[in-house]
């Protein structure tokens, strides 16, 4: 059972969302946007869902409704795919200049950071992540959207000579868009993760069809309308709100949808890239996480208690490579959990527009039951509770920060991703039996070496079956550098010049010449 949190450290509650609105002074421009209608974009027009759907939007925060959005039909999917199909097949978009194409994406990125505290504000809402976590998200997206714009005119093919065939030829290839993209994104970083889908996409000439989380909807449906102001034609992006099971769904398994890029579980991805594969469509998946810490007794103890923290417990835990795995080296094992918990036992748990808040709730009620299901699964399969793993009384989706000692690989909170601010540890006694330790998961997005011994690193990093190795650091993105994952967190690949090749078609042409 689920104890809850004592008086000292509950986060403050509000009698309603319009009280929490204003004790923070709740950005004017995001608090007008909720109480609009928020529809769906089709064509370039923003029209109710078919039947008159909505669903309300809940602050996570409050757990209160602060607006509804419209929920999109497969009546609405067909819409949408028809937009997207006219505007790539008629060229609008696709066969316009590539200079021009990224003279529009720089001035969407320019639009976004003019807006910049208004997404910041709406992130902060739709998620429940303090501030702070907001900005750095909208700031990494309009990165993102710059760096993608700067390819949209280096994007090309190459020239080349046949090896073996005999004959007069001039070969040569085309990089070509790949056509109409199914977009389907998280409820974690939903801009963000947005903007890694849709830069490329965009760059190379694709045109979309987006559906946004259910829960997290907001970010999209601003950005959206920012589409148009920056001149980007009708139908090449296209927004339909709902949910997941019945229009992801039916996005995914479309025939005319030519390539569909899934951000999500990897319950969810399997069934998505079964439906894409019916229809041999394109598709990149990148899938969950339970990427391990290896933590070696020449680090810094200090600096490294203060990355772990970051690692797991930034976004309330819900970051598919958070570092939720942590392997310490037997002989600092005792003191550096010692100084971890006291570490952790500082990080305030409060609203998100707090700006004294370190760790926000969770995004929903059925996100809250999962992660203290798995932390009464912990308790009973034997691991000790080192420090959190209660609930907030009051409204809001508030979980403490946790930490569980003593656990092993054959654990349920070892094995499964929780996708919450609960990190499970472990010990090691060699660089075999970490790297051991660290491979032995049905995962492979991510894990993290904190060594000064470069012999270490290196080793390690050659041995981790995983798409990305972080140093001395927790979880670094960069729009130049590729991120996804080996085994089952999905394959295919976010960001970098690799993500192009997920975008685009080579077609080699061989001419005969006389």
């Amino acid at each position: 059972m689920i104890a809850t949190t004592d008086s000292r450290q509950a986060p403050q509650s509000f009698e309603s969302a319009d009280a929490y609105f204003d004790a923070f002074g709740l950005n004017q421009a995001a608090r007008d946007f909720i109480n609009r209608p928020l529809r769906l974009l089709i064509d370039g027009r923003w029209t109710d869902a078919s039947d008159g759907g909505t669903a309300p939007i809940v602050e996570p925060s409050t757990a209160q409704q602060i607006g509804t959005i419209a929920m999109a039909t497969t009546e609405d999917l067909e819409l949408a795919v028809d937009a997207a199909r006219r505007a790539f097949d008629g060229g609008e978009w696709s066969r316009i200049t590539p200079l021009e194409r990224e003279s529009l994406l720089r001035r969407l990125a320019d639009l976004i950071e003019d807006n910049a505290e208004e997404f910041i504000a709406l992130e902060t809402l739709d998620v429940g992540k303090p501030l702070a976590e907001a900005e750095l998200d909208i700031q990494g997206t309009i990165d993102t959207y710059r760096y993608f714009a700067g390819w949209a005119s280096k994007v090309s093919g190459r020239s080349g000579q046949a090896s073996s065939l005999p004959g007069n030829y001039v070969t040569y290839t085309r990089k070509e868009p790949v056509g109409v993209i199914g977009v389907i994104v998280p409820w974690n970083f939903p801009l963000q993760t947005l903007a890694w889908k849709l830069g490329a996409a965009l760059a190379v000439g694709c045109t979309t069809v987006i559906k946004p989380p259910e829960i997290t909807s907001l970010t999209t449906l601003r950005f959206a309308e920012l589409v148009a102001e920056a001149g980007i034609p009708d139908g090449v992006v296209n927004v339909l709100t709902g949910k997941g099971s019945k229009v992801g769904a039916a996005l995914a398994a479309h025939p005319r949808i030519d390539k569909v890029t899934f951000t999500g579980s990897t319950a969810t991805g399997t069934s998505v890239g079964h439906a894409a594969l019916d229809n041999m469509t394109r598709m990149t998946l990148e899938l969950g996480g339970k990427s391990a810490v290896l933590v070696f007794d020449d680090c810094d103890i200090e600096k490294t208690v203060e990355e772990v923290a970051l690692g797991i417990f930034s976004n309330a835990g819900q970051i598919c490579d958070a570092g939720s795995r942590l392997y310490v080296q037997d002989s600092i094992y005792d003191e550096f959990m010692a100084k971890l918990v006291e570490h952790t036992r500082t990080w305030a748990m409060g609203p998100g527009l707090d700006p004294e808040s370190a760790i926000g709730p969770v995004v929903s009620e059925s996100q809250l039951k999962t992660v203290t299901g798995f932390i009464a699964k912990g308790v009973e399969e034997g691991a000790t509770l080192l420090c959190g793993g209660n609930t907030a009384e009051g409204p809001g989706f508030y979980v403490e920060p946790t930490i569980f000692g003593d656990c092993t690989n054959d654990m349920t909170i070892v094995r499964d991703e929780i996708f919450g601010p609960v990190l499970v540890a472990g010990r090691f006694s060699s660089q075999d039996q970490a790297l051991e330790l660290a491979n032995d998961s049905e995962y492979g997005l991510a894990a993290t070496i904190y060594s000064n011994n470069l012999n270490v690193v290196h080793e390690l990093s050659q041995g981790l079956k995983v798409g990305s190795v972080y140093v001395n650091a927790q979880s670094s993105i960069d729009p130049a550098m590729p991120f996804g994952g080996y085994k089952k967190s999905g394959f295919g690949r976010d960001l970098g010049t690799e993500q192009l090749d997920f975008v685009t078609e080579t077609k080699t042409v061989w001419i005969t010449l006389p």
